[in-house]
């Protein structure tokens, strides 16, 4: 798998991963979802560098001008219910992909510092030889991703695979790099050193999906 850090360098994106984790500033859940839409949209900026063109010559009114446009049919599949807001900055660029959407969601057992990923509910248009974009804002142990991945699997085949995440732990990133396609790209604002005991990213920012949308039952 190919992971692009993005938050490696120097850039505006710090401002909006800085207000996403600042215990103060995300209890505005508006600026939350309107940070992470902003972080979507400069990973699609930087995914877009990694698609496929072509030349097609655009008609203006005094003229033809030779441009390179990308073919790549793209399917956008975001996991509910935090995944949303990502979806939105995903989509408020690739504004022609086709979109999906599936819930997920960690089901524990009377230990609950042990859990296991539940799929429940897929809606999707066809996937097969597509190049399918997976949006989940916090990858945490990485086991939720490859949950939906092998429910994907059961219909469909994409071509290719770009994994977008906000904040994810090294151990996850890991763990989808071992359970993904070697081509895959996962592109990342990003990549915190630990997990707790119950698989939360430390120091991550806390529940994305709570923080968005309010608190769940």
């Amino acid at each position: 798998m190919k992971v692009h850090y993005i938050g490696e360098n120097n850039s505006v994106l710090n401002s909006f991963i800085a207000e996403i984790r600042d215990k103060n500033i995300q209890k505005d859940s508006l600026r939350f979802r309107r940070n992470i839409e902003r972080i979507g949209e400069i990973l699609s900026y930087e995914l877009s560098k990694e698609l496929s063109y072509s030349s097609v010559y655009v008609e203006t009114p005094l003229g033809k001008k030779k441009m390179q446009l990308s073919y790549n049919d793209l399917v956008l599949c975001s996991i509910l219910r935090a995944g949303l807001p990502l979806h939105q900055g995903l989509l408020n660029y690739f504004d022609k992909a086709e979109n999906a959407f599936i819930s997920a969601y960690r089901s524990h057992t009377k230990n609950k510092e042990k859990f296991d990923i539940v799929v429940e509910y897929f809606a999707s248009p066809e996937i097969e030889n597509k190049t399918l974009l997976l949006a989940d804002p916090m990858l945490a142990t990485g086991k939720s991703l490859v949950a939906v991945y092998e429910a994907i699997k059961k219909k469909s085949t994409p071509k290719e695979i770009h994994i977008i995440a906000v904040i994810g732990s090294k151990e996850g990133v890991d763990f989808i790099a071992d359970n993904f396609p070697e081509n895959t790209h996962l592109w990342i604002a990003a990549i915190d050193s630990e997990l707790n005991n119950k698989g939360y990213i430390i120091p991550g920012l806390g529940d994305a999906g709570d923080l968005a949308f309010g608190n769940k039952l």
